[in-house]
Formats: C-alpha cells, sequence, structure tokens
C-alpha cells in the first residue's frame, strides 16, 4: 500500500522511502532529503538525531502539512480591487465553498490563506471563486509545447492530467497550437512536473513556439511539415508493390502467379508493412500505448487499432490459410499502408493550412525594426533589436522605423503611428514626447532614450496579447472537447457490433466482410474535426481582429460578443474627444470689437489662470496665430471667473454670476448663451471696460466618427446607451448629435456599474418574459478611464478605448487599439464572424461523422449493394480535418462593413 509524502505529496512505497519520522503517533515517509527536511524544520518535535522540544504541531506556510490534520493549506497571491475594502467579502465567498474550513487575508503581502479539504474542494474551484468576485489569482504562467498534438480527445485528457497537478491553478491545451498554457504556483509544483503530466499520455513537451521570434516559428514549422511529408512519401512508396499483389488480378506479370508464389509476395508486403506502421505510423501507436496505460482511448487508438487489425489478420490468413473459409484468406496490407499513407498526408496538409491561419501574428512581428543606431560612448553603432538596453539612446532618421518604445531628448518630427493608432495623419512630435516601437519617423531626425524594450513593447504587448487570446477556449470549444473524449469509445463500440451483426448474419464470406466493414468505422470516424472546429477558427478570428486594431483577451470574450445587445457608451473620451476644444466666439452687437480681438483679449487672460477651460480658449488662439499681450492686476474669482487688465483695458471672463455681481447687462447675450448650452457647449461671458462684449463657447466636442459608428450599430439591431455625470441638458444635447435617445446622465463615477447591473437585470426579465427558454441579452460597456474600471467590469462585454488608462483596459475584454467607435462595430462583426464560422465547422464536422459511421457500417448494403472501401474511409477522414482548417481561413478575407 502507497503512503503519501506529508510535504510534497507524492504517492511512495514505504520500503522504497527515502527516511520516515514517527511523529504523535503516526509515521510518515518522505520521498527525498529535502522533504525531510522541511518537515524537520516546521515541527519542533524529536527527530531521529533527538533534537527539538514538545509543543503543538505546525501547519507548514508552502506545502500545508499539519500532523493533527487532514486538511490541506494553500497560499494564493491576490490582485484586483482593494484588499482592504474587500476582505471580507472575499473571505465569505470562499468560506461559502464546500470544504473550505478557515480564510485569512494578509493585506500587506496581498495573499489570501486558505485551509481546505483537499478530498471535497480543489485548487481550480478556489481559484474560480475568487474571480467570481473580481479579484485575480496570482503565480507564474507557462506555456508548453505539445509534440505531435493532433488528437482531439487527447487534449482533455492532457488538461484534466494538468489540472490534477499539485499547485496547477488552470490549465487549458490548444490543439490548434499545439501549446498547454498553465497557471500554478512554483512553490507548489514545478516545470518538470507539469512536463511529467503530459508525457503520461505518450507527448513530448517542447519549448512554446508561439513565444519565440516568427522566424524560428516558420522554421519549427517546415521541419515538422518535411517530417510528416517524408513519412508520407515512404508510406506511398511501400503502397504501390502492396497495391500491386493486394489487386494481382489486374497487373499482368502478376495475374497468372501460383497461389503459394503470391502468398510468398504477401510475405513481403507483411514486412514492407511493418516500418509503414512503426515509423510513419510511429505517432498513432505510441498515441495508442498511452492511452491504454490510463485506461482510455483517443483518436490514435482508431486508426492502430483499424489498421493493427488489418495487419494481424492479414499475416494470420497467409500463415494458416487452412483456418479461414474459402475466399477469405486473401490479404488487407493495402489497408494498413494506403490509410496510414493518407492519414499522415492529411496531417501535414492541415499542418500547412494552419501556418496561413497564424499569418496575423506573422504581421504583427514583421512590423518590428530589425535594427537600431544606439549611441554609446558617443559613438553611434547598428544593433539588433534586441540589444538594446533601456536607457540606451537611439538616433532615428527620416524614413526609418522606430527600434522601440522611448522620450524624444533632442529634435522633432512627425510620426506616422498609424499601426498603433489608424489615424492616417503623421502625430507631431517633440522634445519631451513619447514614440512607440515599430511605428514611423516621416519628416525629421531626432534622438530618444529607451524606456520600454523587448517584450516590454507597445508591439510586444499587442503580440502577446493576442497569443494568449489564441491559446485560449471559447466555452463552445470545451463541449467539443468533451464530446471528442465521449466519441472514440463510442466509435470502437460501433466498430465492435458492426463486426458481430455482419460476422453473425452476413453473406459470405462473413469473416472478410466483418473485418473489412469493423476496420473501415475505425478508420472514418474523426474527431479531430470536432476539435479543431473552435480553435482553428478563433486562430484566424482574433489574428483578423488584432489586424484591425480590436485586441480580443480571451475565446470567452470572442464568443461572448456575438450576443451583443445593448451597448452602454462612457460620453467623455469615449463618443467625444475627452478633450475641451473652442468651438464658438460670439461678439455683442453693442461691441465695437471683433471676433479676432475679443478672442486675443481673452487668450491672453486665460494664459495665466489654471482653470480646465482656459487651455481650450488658450490653443484656440494659437491656432489661429493670434499674438497674446502681457496680462496686469490678473484675479480668480472662485466660482465665478477671472479679472484682469489688458493693454489698458478691464477684462471679465465668467459666467452669469460674475456678470450679475458686476452689474453687466448682458441683452440678447444671455439668450444665446442658452441656446449654447442646449447645444451641450459651456458659455462664457466677456465684459470689456464695464460692458458686454460676446461670448466665448468652449466643448467636449464629438469624434468625427461616432455618430456614424452608432448609426452601424443601431442597423445591426444593438440598443445603444449612453452614460455620464454630466448635466441632463449638455448630455441629452450631446446625445442627439449623434443618434442615442436613451441617456443615463449625472450618473456619479461610482454608480456606473450600478447602472450597467440594473441594464442586466432588467432586459434578463425582459428576455425571460419574451423567451422563456431565453437567448443571452448580453450588456456591454464602452469606456476608458479609471472611473469606467469597475463598470467595464461589470459588463458581460467590456470594451476600453485603448487611448485610455492602463486601469480601464486591465479591466477589459476587449482593447480598442484606435480609440474609435468603429472599433465596437468592427469588435461586433469579427466576433460574429468567427461564430459563424465556428458553427459551419462543427455542423460540417458532425454530419461528416452521423453519416459516415453508418455507411461505413454497411448501412447501403441491402439497399444498393455498395460497401465502403477502408482506403476511402481513410481519405475521407484524412482530409475532413483539412476541410475544417480550410474553412477557417476563409475568415482571412473578413473585412469589417466601415474602415
Amino acid at each position: 500500500m502507497t503512503q503519501r509524502d506529508p510535504v510534497c505529496g507524492m504517492e511512495i512505497e514505504p520500503q522504497s522511502a527515502f527516511a520516515k519520522r514517527e511523529h504523535m503517533g503516526q509515521t510518515f515517509y518522505f520521498c527525498s532529503q529535502s522533504c525531510v527536511d522541511q518537515f524537520d524544520a516546521l515541527t519542533p518535535f524529536p527527530s531521529p538525531s533527538g533534537r527539538g522540544e514538545g509543543g503543538e504541531g505546525m501547519t507548514s506556510a508552502t506545502t500545508g502539512f499539519n500532523p493533527q490534520m487532514t486538511l490541506t493549506r494553500i497560499e494564493l497571491p491576490v490582485s484586483g480591487p482593494p484588499l482592504k475594502e474587500h476582505s471580507t467579502h472575499l473571505e465569505e465567498t470562499l468560506r461559502a465553498v464546500d470544504g473550505v474550513d478557515e480564510v485569512k487575508v494578509n493585506l500587506t503581502a496581498g495573499r489570501l490563506e486558505v485551509q481546505y479539504d483537499a478530498g471535497k474542494v480543489d485548487v481550480a474551484r478556489l481559484v474560480g471563486a475568487v474571480k467570481s468576485i473580481g479579484f485575480q489569482v496570482g503565480g507564474a504562467n507557462v506555456k508548453i509545447g505539445i509534440e505531435n498534438l493532433r488528437c482531439a480527445s487527447c487534449v482533455k485528457f492532457i488538461e484534466d492530467e494538468l489540472k490534477s497537478t499539485q499547485g496547477v491553478l488552470n490549465a487549458t491545451v490548444n490543439i490548434a497550437t499545439q501549446e498547454a498554457t498553465v497557471d500554478y504556483l512554483p512553490q507548489k509544483t514545478t516545470l518538470s512536473q507539469l512536463n511529467a503530466a503530459i508525457e503520461t499520455w505518450g507527448y513530448k513537451p517542447r519549448p512554446a513556439t508561439s513565444d519565440a521570434p516568427v522566424d524560428k516559428q516558420e522554421e519549427a514549422h517546415a521541419r515538422e511539415y518535411r517530417r510528416l511529408m517524408n513519412k508520407f512519401w515512404f508510406a506511398t512508396a511501400v503502397s504501390l508493390p502492396v497495391l500491386a499483389t493486394a489487386y494481382y488480378q489486374f497487373v499482368p506479370f502478376l495475374r497468372g502467379l501460383s497461389m503459394d508464389t503470391l502468398r510468398v509476395l504477401w510475405g513481403l508486403t507483411a514486412l514492407l508493412t511493418l516500418p509503414v506502421m512503426f515509423w510513419s505510423g510511429s505517432d498513432f501507436f505510441t498515441g495508442t500505448w498511452a492511452a491504454f496505460k490510463h485506461r482510455s482511448a483517443n483518436m490514435n487508438t482508431l486508426i492502430a487499432l483499424g489498421t493493427g487489425a488489418a495487419w494481424l489478420y492479414s499475416t494470420f490468413a497467409i500463415l494458416f490459410p487452412s483456418f479461414f473459409p474459402e475466399g477469405t484468406s486473401e490479404p488487407f496490407y493495402d489497408v494498413v499502408a494506403v490509410v496510414i499513407a493518407l492519414v499522415v498526408l492529411g496531417q501535414a496538409l492541415e499542418l500547412r493550412a494552419k501556418g496561413q491561419s497564424s499569418s496575423a501574428i506573422k504581421k504583427l512581428l514583421g512590423l518590428q525594426a530589425k535594427t537600431a543606431r544606439v549611441i554609446r560612448d558617443g559613438e553611434e553603432m547598428d544593433l539588433p533589436v534586441e540589444e538594446v538596453l533601456v536607457g540606451d539612446v537611439i538616433q532615428v532618421r527620416p524614413g526609418e522605423k522606430i527600434p522601440v518604445d522611448g522620450v524624444i531628448v533632442e529634435g522633432s518630427s512627425a510620426v506616422d503611428e498609424s499601426m498603433l493608432t489608424g489615424e492616417s495623419l503623421p502625430a507631431s512630435k517633440k522634445q519631451g514626447d513619447e514614440v512607440i516601437g515599430a511605428t514611423i519617423n516621416k519628416t525629421g531626425a531626432f534622438k530618444f532614450r529607451a524606456t520600454k524594450v523587448g517584450k516590454d513593447t507597445a508591439l510586444a504587448q499587442i503580440v502577446k496579447m493576442v497569443q494568449d487570446a489564441q491559446n485560449s477556449k471559447a466555452p463552445i470549444a470545451r463541449l467539443a472537447d468533451t464530446i471528442s473524449g465521449y466519441f472514440v469509445p463510442i466509435v470502437m463500440i460501433l466498430a465492435v457490433w458492426t463486426f458481430v451483426i455482419w460476422f453473425v448474419v452476413g453473406p459470405q464470406p462473413q469473416l472478410v466482410y466483418a473485418l473489412v466493414t469493423s476496420v473501415t468505422v475505425l478508420i472514418i470516424a474523426c474527431p479531430c474535426a470536432l476539435g479543431l472546429a473552435t480553435p482553428m477558427s478563433l486562430m484566424v478570428g482574433i489574428g483578423k481582429g488584432a489586424e484591425h486594431g480590436i485586441l480580443i483577451r480571451s475565446g470567452e470574450a470572442l464568443q461572448t460578443a456575438r450576443a451583443i445587445r445593448t451597448v452602454v457608451l462612457d460620453k467623455t473620451g469615449t463618443i467625444t474627444k475627452g478633450k475641451p476644444e473652442l468651438t464658438d466666439v460670439v461678439v455683442s452687437d453693442q461691441s465695437s470689437v471683433i471676433s479676432e480681438e475679443l478672442l486675443r483679449l481673452a487668450a491672453s487672460v486665460e494664459k495665466v489662470s489654471e482653470h480646465p477651460l482656459a487651455q481650450a480658449i488658450l490653443e484656440g488662439a494659437q491656432a489661429r496665430k493670434l499674438e497674446l499681450a502681457e496680462v496686469k492686476d490678473f484675479e480668480a474669482i472662485p466660482g465665478h471667473g477671472v479679472s484682469a487688465m489688458v493693454e489698458g483695458r478691464s477684462v471679465l471672463i465668467g459666467n452669469l454670476k460674475l456678470m450679475n455681481r458686476e452689474r453687466i447687462t448682458l441683452g440678447p447675450l444671455e439668450e444665446r448663451s442658452k441656446l449654447l448650452a442646449d447645444d451641450g457647449k459651456t458659455p462664457m461671458f466677456i465684459a470689456l471696460d464695464g460692458k458686454a462684449a460676446g461670448i466665448v463657447a468652449v466643448a467636449d466636442t464629438v469624434k468625427e466618427d461616432s455618430a456614424e459608428a452608432i448609426k452601424t450599430l443601431h442597423s445591426l439591431g444593438i440598443e445603444v446607451v449612453m452614460i455620464t455625470g454630466d448635466n441632463r441638458r449638455t448630455a441629452e444635447a450631446i446625445a442627439k448629435k449623434v443618434g442615442i435617445s436613451k441617456v443615463l446622465a449625472e450618473v456619479l463615477p461610482e454608480d456606473k456599474s450600478n447602472e450597467v447591473k440594473k441594464l442586466q437585470t432588467e432586459h434578463a426579465a425582459r428576455n425571460i418574459a419574451k423567451h422563456p427558454r431565453g437567448t443571452q441579452h448580453v450588456v456591454a460597456m464602452v469606456g476608458d478611464g479609471i472611473n469606467d474600471a469597475p463598470a467595464l467590469a461589470q459588463a458581460d462585454v467590456g470594451l476600453a478605448i485603448g487611448t485610455g488608462t492602463d486601469v480601464a483596459i486591465e479591466a477589459s475584454d476587449i482593447t480598442l487599439i484606435k480609440g474609435s467607435l468603429k472599433g465596437v462595430v468592427t469588435a461586433i462583426e469579427v466576433s460574429r464572424a468567427t461564430m459563424t464560422n465556428i458553427y459551419q465547422n462543427l455542423v460540417g464536422a458532425f454530419f461528416y461523422n452521423v453519416l459516415g459511421i453508418p455507411i461505413a457500417m454497411g448501412m447501403l448494403f441491402p439497399f444498393l449493394g455498395l460497401l465502403l472501401s477502408p482506403l476511402i474511409a481513410g481519405a475521407a477522414m484524412a482530409f475532413s480535418s483539412v476541410t475544417v482548417v480550410g474553412n477557417a481561413n476563409r475568415l482571412r478575407g473578413f473585412k469589417p462593413t466601415i474602415q
């Protein structure tokens, strides 16, 4: 009987244990010196050497061991909302999980200490409970490549094996990228243990290629393609003589040979097909053996059983022909060679198509500069971009790509940032401004200091986000994985039934018919098409989104976005530019000054002011190239406005309260100010020398493409709601301009998430009334500021404007790099196109199997006298996966409605 090491949890035989300890009447066994040392350090009791003193048992901070208890203890690093404010909620949520005994929140370290019964609850459930209330669980994240992973049913087996490994928080396996993404606690498990979990299923771990440079990825891809094609050509070469001997009656120089001679030839083909099975088809047999050790079956099992049964039957038939009824002792070595050749060819073509599917990543990586002109010790030197260090000063000349992110220290230029922002006009850059790697310097030359290099640059972060999303899973993919897991055992049962039915009630020769039909059933069944249906489409769809400036964080976000029915738009920075601009200069009929003079005087005063609206007036004057004057006696009047002397004239700028206080008659200007306010603008009165002179109005202006994007959302059947903290009159004015009818105005920042929640509840109730079996009504939130982060997290789908704050982007499911509402439309269209493609793949794969398997079983034989050949079954199985990948690649032609 095995015993569990109390430190690392490994199952060990007592007689082969490294050491043992007696403690409180119990014997504990250890696998290594390291585990013994940890035990001795944490239990102050007498050890074999006599050290230690009596006392109470202790619980290990890292391993959860406590000799008095059967509970496990774990520390989870958490991040997200402030722990101090939410610690009680966090503790209550975890205590509600069955099996959790004790929860403590360490505010200083930002960690959760959880004591739980490992028999009732696992780490994944604890992590899920933490995430359900908006927190994230820390730990390490690693991607592990899995060589030759093509079996859809193996995906779930490997995932479950990884998740059951101690310390693993979550694991997903992607058949499209042939990689596992694992979140784990380094203090509880190691990379070698994760690799061992993969190896138990017969697959070899390798470094993940998605993090490698694009040329390395292509090299690995080409190497694997060559390996498969070499196996295919070898199997094809062997298949030719095997086919000739199988159909000897159609080959002139074989037709007249005696049966004894033919049996000798068949014996040679038996030997010829062995290397086909165990070299060309080696992946199938090693995969079958690994699955067998776990008492399970996968796609490899079907092919190995089908071809193996055909080879064994054929060999037995030529060695002992007298055991078989007359006419049934001819071999089927052609099935062995040709089927393996066709399946391997299908895998090679599938791999080639997958290479096209990841073209979006290649395009993004292709944007990066290859070299940088670095100035070190006063000398310029060209270095590979990988060798640039933070703090290096880099020279950039006109027409060159900026190699890394940084800040300009000398010079100025115009920079084309369209790859990041989508803005076609070059952005003006001067000393102190930030520049972004992979953007293109247009006119001037400048020097900048590198602030972010390597994996920290904006481009590298975008690529990482896209790769992580492509490696993630949509909920529908988990369903396909589950079906694939049950699929193989069902097919094996059907194959046995087929053999028995044909052997019992089939026509003569019954044994041959029984064997051929059962082998055909095994070979035609294809869980791979089901397994590939979702990840291939996700890979292409998420890549297309990235090409159009839409960064989708996960497959789940993409699937949910398809069902968006309501979009809540924050006003400031989302619908509008988020920055006040001068919109109107109105001159009083009684004033003698012209509009330019009025604006010049106002801007001269405002250049001294610190009011947020002052900058808009100042920039308006600078845009008109007006020369500003010196200011004297400047005074800020809180809640009213400002006053000053400019060129000997008294200037007052402020609201109606200031004009009334100074007893200035406004006349028609007061009515005009109301019209401006109704239009969403902020009017400010100007008085010169005690008389009303005019009005300047500023406003947070609407982005040029907001109205068009909102109109398109309406055409897609989506309700649009605007949310803002502004007063209702201003909010209604902006909403009217862009075509929004529902406005939530005067909403405090902390109440935005509550408003989103109300919309979700309201629509959920309405949806249930209309559709009792209900289609989901998804509410999306679009925002850009820190105060939008809770609402973005509350929404079913959060979309952050890429020009906004890091906090908002972190809280979102989708990031719109270009900062335009057109991105919302494109995100929904990408989601819908991708999900439609996934459904096409799933339906195609499902119907292929539903129709193919009955035909392979011989359903058509009683009516048409037709039986499916194993060779045709092998070809159909091989190319069903290629069809799925080809259909996914159709997404590469996706074009958004509005560019």
